[in-house]
């Protein structure tokens, strides 16, 4: 696999360097950590910590669910994270509690021309209807809340062989319009390179040709952790499906609101919107 480079497809990137990985990698806590907490607390980060089986999981003052029945349970942080995270756990004997330090990213500002008009600004009565109908289908996807721990071990890349063509994060400016940040890491590649899962879960969406994204994959890894798979030229996973990592998936492809061949491949937990490249193990 070749290793990540900050390269770029359709244009160069301006601005200080995202900081993928060498920060964080331990855990900043403030107070006595009774989890065993792992992960990158950085912005955009995660961590993965045990309890008590089926505690509840508490994340700054909002309940977010339960560990799993082995106490596994998944905090990630979102890209404009606070400094500061407190996590607890509800078990039988009492309240654990902990607090991290979360440190900051720079983001990158990348411009992205070329675009069809219609994908950035859609005006069209039948393409806004096609979005909204595409909203709830990822909206109900986005529920989702496995009971499955696959999160705490380690991801793989999904592709064997890449360029990096976008970060996640940056501030996106296509065909000249400011737009909210980019929140997938981009990977350049032929059409019809094969995309592997990075890590087991269930299949919650799987579908051939949305607007935006054409083809559209999302994997539940466990308590809402779910990983998005963008522009593929085919999909060969159906909703339903419980996959091992490793298990083929899907195709590359440039459908939807892109200019090239690539997988725009995302995670989120809840609202929270994180860097799926700081999941992998390097």
């Amino acid at each position: 696999m070749e290793k990540p480079e900050a390269l770029n497809r359709r244009t160069l990137l301006t601005g200080a360097t995202a900081l993928i990985g060498g920060l964080g990698l331990s855990a900043h806590a403030q107070t006595p950590d009774p989890f065993g907490l792992r992960g990158r607390f950085i912005q955009s980060g995660y961590c993965v910590g045990r309890s008590t089986p089926n505690a509840e999981l508490w994340v700054d003052g909002v309940r977010q669910g339960i560990a799993s029945s082995d106490g596994w349970f998944y905090v990630g942080f979102d890209r404009d994270s606070p400094a500061s995270c407190r996590i607890e756990l509800n078990t039988p004997a009492g309240i654990e509690a902990t607090t991290v330090t979360i440190a900051p990213q720079t983001y990158d500002t990348q411009r992205v021309d070329g675009l069809p008009p219609e994908t950035v600004t859609p005006e069209a009565p039948e393409t806004l209807e096609r979005i909204k109908r595409d909203a709830a289908l990822k909206a109900t996807a986005f529920a989702s809340r496995d009971t499955d721990d696959n999160f705490k071990s380690p991801f793989i890349w999904p592709l064997k062989s890449f360029i990096v063509s976008g970060r996640f994060g940056n501030q996106r400016i296509l065909n000249g319009v400011p737009k909210s940040p980019h929140y997938g890491f981009d990977m350049a590649t032929p059409i019809g390179t094969p995309i592997y899962a990075p890590q087991g879960g269930l299949v919650v969406l799987a579908e051939p040709d949305l607007f935006y994204e054409g083809g559209l994959t999302f994997i539940d890894h466990g308590q809402g952790v779910i990983s998005m798979y963008l522009h593929q030229s085919r999909v060969l996973v159906k909703a339903g499906n419980r996959l091992v990592q490793g298990q083929l998936i899907g195709l590359v492809g440039d459908r939807g609101r892109a200019t090239g061949p690539h997988l725009c491949w995302r995670l989120k937990w809840g609202d929270r919107h994180m860097d799926p490249s700081l999941m992998v193990q390097t």
